[in-house]
């Protein structure tokens, strides 16, 4: 480390030590030629330092950061689009076959390969239930694993959607995300067979499954079962202990939450899965991220939109670009309480009393957990979709939003700003609004009155911006991907590969210097 600079006089210490007078002149003199001869005696000496120092601040930007890399280069580029020409063009782009298994010479891994353990079944398979009759009260697991986790086909959407469309719509569980991101990576152009080639091993343990039984009752016991088991199990493995699971991930199918149980009797929820000290350096996707760990990459929720080839994507793009919308806002959710204690409770009341601008769809009455015609309806005719916390901070309904094309009204930044920076436009007001929601509860901000401030011009500049979004919050439906088109499972190995590959790099170049 460099010292510290300081401007005091260097009188005292010259005192102290009397050193031979010598003219400014003569020192800067004999500095300059003393740091010349010490690069041209000792130049890789110098070469490996400033090399060492560069790597240095690399990895603590990669590892520290809550960005694994800058939020501002995110891994590929947004789609660009004239917005005076608010089409996007119809594209028919061939993309890679679900039964192929691509080379490990593939040019397109540009960060490397994954490796996919091949897990015992207790802890994946095995917990995914086919029947619904063994579950909590709100039957949160029905459907995890149909269709590879994307759910049965939406059919009711087909009265609202055109033909062509509705087809790509599904009736997904927003817990699904474990089954899905396993199902994509056994078929993941970069996946490779040979663990000696991986630059990154993947977990696909269900944790989110193994936990769910259990997060209603009071066997706390069971809660924490299978993961232990799992972590006996990873850690005999040969490249676990390579580099202690610094490069291994996982996906969580629920928020982080669910697996931070706390000691105080109090504050007994979920498992203790990620306060294991094994899984420290293991990076994990989840739908909602603990804004301190730098391991918790935050992954968008999976809407009910899984696109077939990126033709059908763009269809949809046009589709609701052009969509004539015909109120101002909606808001869709259930009340948890009064408006004095529950902020969702106001936002309904709020809605009602301005039904001329507003339109509601109240979550007590319609089931909204796997989308249905209603949601639908109301997000295409609406330019905005208020977006409160839910039982957390996050909610799936953001991305319904976003897909639908109606412009997300925001009142806490945790839910999408902090959360999802590899998915999510840099800049918040390109694509949302944000009200502060003290500002709502005392009466001092009126929703209706901001958003009727927006000009027509800038609600549809951020309507493209939503829209433009849209290939980077879902998850397309053929196993090999979107072709071209980089959708959120792609964007999410590419950033976990890209930290695991610059953390081995700097490994290897401390290695060499030790």
């Amino acid at each position: 480390m460099l010292p510290p600079y300081s401007d005091e006089s260097p009188d005292a210490d010259e005192a102290m030590r009397k050193p031979p007078k010598a003219n400014h002149n003569d020192f800067l003199r004999n500095a300059v030629s003393n740091f010349q001869y010490q690069i041209s005696t000792h130049p890789r000496f110098w070469l490996f330092t400033f090399f060492l120092f560069f790597q240095l601040v690399v990895l603590i930007f990669t590892r520290n950061s809550p960005f694994p890399f800058s939020v501002h280069s995110p891994p590929s580029p947004l789609p660009q689009f004239p917005s005076e020409i608010a089409v996007f063009p119809d594209i028919q782009t061939a993309h890679h076959d679900a039964n192929v298994i691509y080379p490990f010479g593939d040019s397109e891994c540009e960060y490397g390969r994954v490796y996919v353990y091949n897990l015992p079944s207790k802890f994946n398979k095995d917990l995914a239930l086919l029947t619904c009759d063994d579950l909590d009260p709100w039957k949160w697991q029905c459907g995890l694993v149909t269709n590879d986790g994307y759910g049965k086909r939406s059919t009711e959407l087909a009265g609202i959607l055109p033909g062509n469309l509705s087809a790509a719509w599904y009736r997904t569980n927003q817990f699904s995300l474990e089954v899905i991101f396993h199902y994509r990576l056994l078929n993941y152009r970069c996946r490779t067979n040979d663990p000696e080639s991986a630059t990154a091993f993947y977990i696909p343990f269900y944790a989110g499954q193994a936990v769910g039984k259990y997060l209603w009752t009071d066997e706390i016991e069971n809660r924490d079962l299978l993961s232990n088991k799992l972590l006996k199990w990873v850690q005999r493995q040969k490249y676990w202990k390579k580099y202690k699971g610094l490069d291994h991930f996982l996906t969580l199918g629920r928020i982080t939450w669910d697996f931070r149980r706390l000691g105080d009797p109090e504050k007994l929820w979920g498992s203790s899965f990620l306060n294991r000290p094994q899984m420290q350096n293991v990076t994990r996707f989840t739908i909602e991220k603990a804004p301190w760990d730098a391991n918790d990459i935050g992954v968008p929720y999976p809407t009910g939109f899984h696109p077939h080839s990126e033709k059908e994507l763009r269809e949809w793009q046009n589709f609701v670009l052009s969509y004539n919308r015909s109120s101002l806002f909606t808001f869709i959710g259930a009340a948890r309480g009064d408006i004095d204690s529950d902020f969702r409770s106001r936002l309904m009341s709020y809605c009602r009393n301005e039904s001329d601008s507003c339109r509601v769809v109240d979550c007590a009455v319609i089931p909204c957990s796997n989308g249905s015609s209603e949601i639908q309806k109301a997000l295409l005719s609406s330019d905005f979709c208020l977006q409160p916390k839910g039982d957390s901070l996050t909610r799936r309904s953001v991305f319904d939003c976003m897909v639908a094309g109606s412009v997300p009204v925001f009142f806490w930044r945790r839910t999408a700003y902090t959360q999802y920076q590899w998915f999510l436009p840099e800049d918040p007001g390109s694509y949302s609004v944000f009200i502060d929601p003290e500002a709502v509860r005392n009466g001092t901000a009126s929703i209706k009155e901001i958003l009727k401030s927006y000009s027509k011009d800038q609600v549809r500049k951020m309507r493209e911006k939503v829209v433009e979004t849209i290939p980077r919050i879902v998850y397309a439906r053929p196993s090999g991907g979107l072709g071209s088109v980089k959708d959120a499972f792609e964007i999410a190995i590419e950033g976990v590969l890209k930290r695991v590959k610059d953390e081995n790099e700097w490994k290897e170049y401390v290695d060499m210097g030790s």
